[in-house]
């Protein structure tokens, strides 16, 4: 069957998401929540693309189904719950836990169940399953912006599905014999070129569209845990049940070293870089001025450090209007271009990210290629003149808070 979204072969991960949002939104094919950028999109024919699970004989044979919370996929929990099995979701953004066993009124009807599907039905019908449970998830039913007839698929970019897969790996909640189903709309499965799926992302055995059952007999295997190397202290922060999967993998005598991200990277070179040399007394030169008095401390520290140490410096410039400083470290984050310092000027509709290092501005510089923030693909380029980037004005220190 031909592809209704013809991807180059170039393409990059945000490539592709970026045509399979755009092209939802133009042919009209989304519903709420809209737009669908950034989200697992809702589609207008979800309803029938899920009515196709009950089909499987991997559902029909399961008894632990883990569906994922996302609108398009409430059917599918309606489904699994109709079935009499046990509904696990996973908790949104890992914040508190890992999933939630959905447990629905004794003698529920129809329609209570079908609450029980809805995402205010999650949260009230919901009962934590903590890390040392013994539950054994037989198929997963995961979201996606794209995915191939090949079984490789892509995510809106924050990694969360991976994540949850590579957490169950962990506990021993999964294993080889898992299925992996995903539910789109049939213009979100293209070509993804080969060599975009690595070893951390989930692949899927079957699609699910409104038209058809696709199995993919995939090859490339799921994750077969956490790569704790891709994760940095900023992750497990975000995602505490990731400290107490560390603490029970470092006890079973397992590789649990941390990705340094360039913030720590620069402070742990701060903090051992040697100490200057006492300069002249300025008693005995009263005409050299000290114009670094005439700063606060920190402001003094930045324009000293600047000045002695070399710079590489992004430029972003045609930056939507009204957007937030917060909102662009998001972008950021997503991309894994966090700078060491973010010079943030919002009127002029700019900003310039300086990071530890030529390598890692080259790195940030490739990754922002083709960003797009709120449909609208600002300009990124190196900075042309380190003066433009020490003009005074606001500026966030990366290495000093979290962004």
């Amino acid at each position: 069957m031909q592809t209704a979204i013809i991807i180059p072969e170039e393409a990059t991960k945000w490539d592709i998401r970026q045509k399979v949002w755009d092209y939802i939104e133009t042919k009209d094919l989304a519903t709420f929540p809209r737009p669908v950028h950034h989200r697992i999109p809702n589609f207008k024919a979800a309803t029938a693309a899920c009515d196709r699970l009950p089909v499987l004989q991997e559902f029909r044979s399961s008894s632990v189904v883990k569906v994922n919370p996302d609108k398009p996929q409430e059917r599918a929990r309606f489904h699994t719950l109709r079935a009499g099995k046990t509904l696990l979701v996973p908790t949104p953004r890992l914040r508190t836990g890992l999933f939630n066993r959905i447990v629905p009124p004794q003698n529920a009807t129809k329609e209570d169940l079908r609450v029980c599907s809805t995402s205010q039905g999650v949260k009230e019908f919901s009962v934590p399953v903590g890390l040392d449970s013994r539950v054994h998830v037989d198929l997963v039913v995961v979201g996606s912006v794209a995915v191939s007839d090949k079984g490789y698929r892509i995510g809106k970019g924050e990694g969360y599905a991976d994540m949850e897969y590579a957490m169950m790996v962990s506990m021993g909640a999964v294993n080889e014999s898992t299925v992996v189903v995903t539910v789109v709309h049939d213009c979100q499965v293209v070509d993804i070129p080969d060599g975009l799926t690595e070893s951390h992302d989930l692949t899927v055995d079957y699609i699910l569209t409104p038209s058809r059952i696709i199995k993919t007999e995939c090859k490339i295997p799921k994750p077969q845990g956490i790569i704790w190397s891709k994760l940095d202290a900023e992750m497990l922060e975000k995602i505490p049940i990731l400290k107490k999967l560390r603490a029970l993998e470092q006890k079973a005598g397992k590789d649990v070293m941390l990705k340094v991200s360039s913030a720590e990277s620069m402070k742990t070179k701060r903090e051992h870089k040697p100490e200057p040399k006492p300069g002249p007394d300025p008693k005995h030169h009263p005409k050299t001025p000290r114009q670094d008095h005439a700063l606060p401390l920190e402001e003094a520290d930045l324009k000293r450090e600047r000045s002695q140490a070399p710079v590489s410096t992004l430029y972003l410039g045609d930056l939507p209007a009204g957007l937030r400083v917060s909102e662009l470290k998001r972008f950021l984050r997503e991309r894994d271009a966090v700078p060491v310092r973010l010079t943030w000027k919002g009127a002029q509709r700019r900003a310039f990210l300086e990071y530890s290092d030529e390598r890692a501005s080259d790195q940030a510089l490739d990754a922002l290629q083709g960003l797009c923030i709120n449909g609208h693909t600002p300009q990124v380029e190196r900075a042309k003149s380190q003066k433009s980037f020490r003009r005074p004005g606001p500026t966030k220190d990366l290495s000093r808070t979290n962004p």
